[in-house]
């Protein structure tokens, strides 16, 4: 009976940091990126770019990521199934809320002007306060996410599509080829060369705050597994994440006891589930984790 609270409590938790992680993402979006159109890629650069290619006033830019995020989920659902869509949902529910919402706090008529930075006395400065806290926000809000098992979908999504159509290409590079494409073309909409470039650096600083908040930021991850519950593990490995890992004999350096090495490799979503995997099987294993540069093979799949 413990250990089922235990676990409930587990996923309440990982739900609950999945919420404010988007709340985090949606805020640092909606205040500090969308009021000075800074198009840093990503789904806020992708709607900024569509209202700046659809001049229609009631067209509004949350208006255009909410259909934007809940149109690519769908694509998400259609293609990779309940499992990636059920990573997704609560962040398709509440980022476009949330960016509705938070958009309202730049109003200077909310709480005496506050987040008001565009009517701020201090000219230029207000921009780059806006690319840096707006990148560090958007970092921590992603990280935030991945760490408790989510996942943002959004720009993601379209990513891993262009990986399913052709195979030898990565989720990493095809994410960074569609933000360049994005960021280009805010250049070329815009015709402002210090937006474009803060822009640029807003992205950059949100890519390095997610790079040290989660364990390097790598996409691909390997666990090396020391434990007496191998052939557990291994098969909840398959079953719950649909990976497959390598087995060794070990004995204990200090103990001299006969124990099995398992190593894995998975993706940055499913930290959470392996690390679940191995608290229930052997909760006395050790567990080593680093960052892969690059995986490739027959069965390695980032989407999963």
């Amino acid at each position: 009976m413990k250990f089922e609270k235990k676990e409930a409590w587990n996923q309440v938790r990982n739900v609950f940091l999945v919420i404010v992680g988007t709340l985090i993402l949606a805020f640092g979006t909606a205040v500090f990126i969308l009021p000075f159109d800074l198009v840093a890629g990503g789904m806020s650069g992708f709607a900024i770019v569509i209202d700046a290619l659809i001049p229609i006033e009631w067209i509004t830019v949350d208006m255009i990521i909410a259909v934007l995020t809940w149109s690519l989920f769908l694509i998400g659902f259609l293609l990779f199934g309940k499992g990636f869509a059920a990573k997704t949902l609560i962040s398709a529910i509440v980022y476009p809320i949330g960016i509705t919402l938070f958009l309202k706090l730049t109003e200077p008529s909310v709480l005496g002007g506050l987040f008001c930075l565009q009517a701020s006395e201090y000219t230029e400065l207000p921009l780059i306060i806006s690319a840096t806290v707006g990148g560090a926000l958007i970092g921590v809000g992603c990280a935030v996410t991945f760490l408790s098992g989510g996942s943002t979908g959004g720009i993601d999504i379209i990513a891993f599509v262009l990986c399913k159509i052709f195979k030898r290409l990565k989720s990493s590079t095809a994410i960074f080829f569609i933000d360049v494409f994005i960021i280009l073309l805010g250049v070329f909409l815009t015709q402002n060369l210090i937006l474009s470039l803060l822009g640029i650096v807003s992205a950059m600083i949100s890519a390095i705050v997610i790079d040290k908040i989660f364990l390097g930021g790598s996409a691909a991850f390997v666990a090396q597994i020391v434990t007496e519950k191998g052939e557990e593990i291994n098969r909840a490995v398959i079953e719950r994440m649909e990976r497959s890992t390598t087995i060794f004999e070990a004995t204990g350096g200090y103990s001299k006891k006969h124990k099995q090495m398992l190593t894995v490799s998975f993706s940055m979503q499913q930290y959470t589930r392996l690390m679940d995997i191995v608290r229930r099987a052997d909760p006395a294993a050790f567990v080593t984790v680093w960052r892969a540069h690059e995986i490739r093979g027959e069965g390695w799949n980032e989407t999963k």
